[in-house]
C-alpha cells in the first residue's frame, strides 16, 4: 500500500483538479504545483508550494523547464526501502513524493485546430511525459493520474483504505501512463514525418489502433468484430437512422462511398459485396440513380447506395420503395429524412468528406502488405486500331474505365457514357467475366443504349473475349495492354470493326 503524503499537481486540462486538491487536502498532502494550475489552485484558497519554491530553482525558458530537477525526480525514482537510496535522499534532503498528477499539453487538440508550426512545437511537452514516466516506472511507491477520469476512483481507493492506495491500483495508472505516452508519442513522430515528402514506404511503418466499437460478428456470425480507426485520422460516418453498422455494412459503404466520389457530375453507385451492380452520372441524383438500379435491379436488393450530393424529398419517396441495407450521402434535406422513418430498417448515413487514403493494407500471418492507393487513371490513352472511337465512345470509355477500377479483378465492365450496363467481377477467367457481364447487360436491358464499350482491367490473354464483345454490339474497348498476345487482339478488333484504347496501366484489384 502506498500511504499519500505528498503530491505533485501539473496539468494542462484542469477538468476536477480542485476537487480532487481538495480532497487530498483533508488528508494533509501536501502539494507542489507548477505555475498556471497553482495559480488556479490558490484562486480557489488551496494552500500549495510552487515549484521554484519547493526545488529552489525558477521556471525557465517561458516555461520550458519547471519541474526538470533532482530535488523532483529523487523524490519520485527512490525505491523507498533500499537502505542506500534513503542514505542518497538524506544527504540531498529529498523528500519522498507519493502522487503525480499530471496531464500533457494538448498537442493533438493543437494540431487538428490547425494552428501554426511554431505553436505546435510549443505544443509538445517534455517535462509532463519524463515525469509521469519516472512515477510509472516506480508505481510501487508512486501513483500517477494522467486524465480527469480517474480522479473518483483514485478518490474512492483512498476513502476506502484511509489515505492509502493500492499497489494495483497503482499499477494500472502506471500501465495507462505507458499506453499515454506512447500515443502521444506516435501522434508527434507522425507530425513530423508529415513534413518529409518521399516517394518511397518507410522503413518502419508504426500503427496505432483505437477501438471505435464492437461489431455483432465478423462477416459471419461465427467469427467477433470489432471496428478500430487510426488514432490520427478521422472519418465522419454519422448514424442518423437505423441499427448500428456492421463488419459487411462499413467495407461496402466504404466501396460505395469511393466509387461514387470520383465523378465530378450527380452520381450514384450500388453496392453488393464491395462490388458494383449499378453505376450512373446525369444531371441530378434521381437521374441517376434510376439509371443505376436499371443495370442491375435484381442484385441491387439489399444493397448498399451512395450518392455524392444532397439527398432531397423527390429521390428519397422513390427511393423507399426498394429494399435497400444503407443509404450513404454528404447530406439529407429534412424532408428526406422524414420520409426515410417510414423504413426504420434502413440506415441513413451522412458522411460529408471525401474519402482520402494514405496506404492500402492487406493482412498477412504475420503482418501487412502495404501500398500506395490506387489513384492514376491513364499512363496513356493511345487508340492502337485502325478504326478511332467516336467522341461518344471516348466518353464511354473514360467512364467504363474509372467503375472498372473498383471491382474485383478479374473485372469486365460494360457502358455507355453515363451509365453501366454489365459488370463481370471476379472471376477466374477474363472471358467468364465478359461473358457474364454481356448476360448482365442482355437481362436488363431490352433496349441497349448506344454507343456500348467494354472496360477491362487488364490486358486480354487470349482474343476469344474480343469476340464476344462483338456479337454483342460492343464498338470499342479500353484495356492496359502488355499482352504477349496484343497483335493477336488488336489484330481481331480490326476484323471485327472495333475500337481500342491501351491505357498502360492496369487495375488488378485483388
Amino acid at each position: 500500500m502506498i500511504k499519500i503524503e505528498r503530491a505533485i499537481i501539473s496539468v494542462s486540462d484542469k477538468t476536477g483538479i480542485v476537487e480532487l486538491t481538495k480532497f487530498l487536502k483533508k488528508y494533509n498532502v501536501e502539494i507542489i504545483s507548477t505555475g498556471g494550475t497553482a495559480k488556479v489552485l490558490k484562486e480557489n484558497g488551496i494552500d500549495v508550494i510552487e515549484v521554484n519554491n519547493f526545488t529552489g530553482f525558477p521556471e525557465i525558458l517561458d516555461g520550458r523547464v519547471k519541474t526538470l530537477h533532482p530535488k523532483i525526480y529523487g523524490g519520485i525514482l527512490s525505491i523507498r526501502d533500499k537502505e542506500e537510496h534513503i542514505k542518497q535522499m538524506q544527504e540531498n534532503k529529498i523528500e519522498p513524493i507519493q502522487l503525480i498528477v499530471c496531464n500533457l499539453y494538448p498537442f493533438e487538440e493543437t494540431l487538428k485546430k490547425g494552428k501554426s508550426d511554431e505553436e505546435i512545437i510549443e505544443n509538445i511537452d517534455i517535462g509532463g511525459p519524463t515525469m509521469i514516466r519516472a512515477g510509472a516506472k516506480n508505481y510501487k511507491y508512486v501513483c500517477v493520474l494522467t486524465k480527469p477520469v480517474l480522479y473518483a476512483e483514485f478518490m474512492k481507493e483512498m476513502k476506502k483504505n484511509n489515505g492509502y492506495v493500492s499497489e494495483e491500483f497503482s499499477f494500472n495508472c502506471a500501465r495507462e501512463v505507458f499506453r499515454l505516452t506512447s500515443r502521444y508519442d506516435y501522434i508527434i513522430s507522425s507530425y513530423f514525418s508529415s513534413k518529409i515528402a518521399s516517394d518511397i514506404l518507410p522503413d518502419e511503418l508504426d500503427l496505432r489502433l483505437v477501438k471505435v466499437q464492437n461489431l455483432r460478428y465478423g462477416e459471419n456470425p461465427h467469427q467477433k468484430g470489432a471496428w478500430y480507426r487510426f488514432i490520427n485520422k478521422e472519418y465522419k460516418r454519422d448514424v442518423i437512422q437505423g441499427k448500428e453498422l456492421s463488419f459487411n455494412n462499413l467495407l461496402d459503404m466504404e466501396s460505395a462511398y469511393n466509387l461514387v466520389w470520383q465523378f465530378e457530375k450527380s452520381a450514384c453507385v450500388i453496392i453488393k459485396h464491395t462490388n458494383p451492380c449499378g453505376v450512373a452520372v446525369a444531371d441530378d441524383l434521381l437521374t441517376a440513380y434510376e439509371k443505376a438500379l436499371e443495370c442491375d435491379p435484381l442484385s441491387a436488393f439489399g444493397g448498399i447506395v451512395g450518392f455524392n450530393s444532397k439527398v432531397d424529398k423527390k429521390l428519397a419517396e422513390i427511393f423507399i420503395k426498394k429494399f435497400y441495407e444503407i443509404i450513404v450521402a454528404p447530406d439529407y434535406d429534412e424532408d428526406a429524412l422524414e420520409i426515410f422513418k417510414k423504413r426504420q430498417d434502413l440506415r441513413v448515413i451522412r458522411c460529408p468528406e471525401k474519402i482520402k487514403y494514405e496506404y492500402d493494407f492487406r493482412t498477412l500471418a504475420d503482418g501487412f502488405l502495404v501500398q500506395t492507393p490506387d489513384e492514376l487513371n491513364f499512363e496513356r490513352f493511345d487508340v492502337v486500331t485502325e478504326k478511332k472511337p467516336t467522341q461518344d465512345e471516348v466518353e464511354s470509355l473514360k467512364f467504363a474505365w474509372i467503375v472498372c477500377k473498383f471491382i474485383k479483378s478479374n473485372g469486365i465492365v460494360i457502358a455507355t457514357k453515363d451509365q453501366t450496363l454489365g459488370i463481370g467481377t471476379g472471376q477466374m477467367s477474363r472471358y467468364d467475366s465478359t461473358r457474364i457481364a454481356v448476360m448482365k447487360m442482355n437481362d436488363n436491358f431490352k433496349e441497349i443504349p448506344k454507343p456500348v464499350v467494354l472496360a477491362s482491367d487488364a490486358f486480354f490473354p487470349f482474343p476469344d473475349s474480343i469476340e464476344v464483345a462483338k456479337k454483342s454490339g460492343i464498338s470499342a474497348i479500353i484495356q492496359p495492354g502488355g499482352s504477349k498476345s496484343d497483335e493477336d487482339v488488336i489484330k481481331k478488333c480490326n476484323e471485327l470493326g472495333i475500337s481500342m484504347i491501351f491505357t498502360g496501366t492496369r487495375h488488378f484489384k485483388h
